[in-house]
């Protein structure tokens, strides 16, 4: 298992997972920025991510779904708000509607991803953050913390060299 601590911080409104990985940061870099390779984890194994668009620019937009176990979908977005390549991605997510575009009413949270050489590879630390308390817990109570546990574990096995 890549993941090597959580924290929730509901005084800074902040959800941090640190996970290392043994591959150079370039690699790393790679699950984020190719759509094939980020379908492959992100999202826990129930519930796998089919991206549509991803627009890897600042500014740039990306679409995606997952689909659940009984066929169900979850609609949802990303916008980009900051790269620095191959060191640290910053972007929105939030759920969407029918048409991709942010659904009223439903939360986003602000993601920050600072990859790290380490002595045997990458230190990954992402971190969410929310808008207030009443976000944070909702999203929680919705399973976010056991959805990104589930999908970060998926990582290693895009590593092996012939997986990807």
């Amino acid at each position: 298992m890549p993941i090597i601590s959580v924290h929730k911080d509901p005084d800074t409104l902040t959800l941090t997972f640190v996970a290392e990985f043994p591959a150079a940061v370039e690699r790393i870099w790679r699950v984020w920025e190719d759509p094939r390779q980020l379908e492959r984890w992100w999202g826990p194994p129930t519930w796998p991510a089919t991206f549509e668009q991803h627009d890897f620019t600042v500014g740039g937009r990306s679409r995606y779904h997952m689909t659940g176990p009984d066929g169900g979908r979850s609609n949802a977005w990303w916008r980009i708000t900051a790269i620095d390549a191959p060191h640290r991605l910053e972007f929105d997510d939030g759920f969407a509607d029918d048409n991709g575009e942010p659904a009223p009413g439903m939360p986003s949270v602000h993601c920050v991803v600072t990859l790290e050489p380490t002595r045997s590879g990458t230190r990954m630390t992402t971190v969410s953050h929310f808008a207030d308390t009443e976000q944070m817990e909702q999203l929680l109570s919705m399973g976010m913390e056991e959805g990104m546990r589930e999908a970060m574990s998926q990582i290693d096995r895009l590593l092996i060299p012939t997986a990807g």
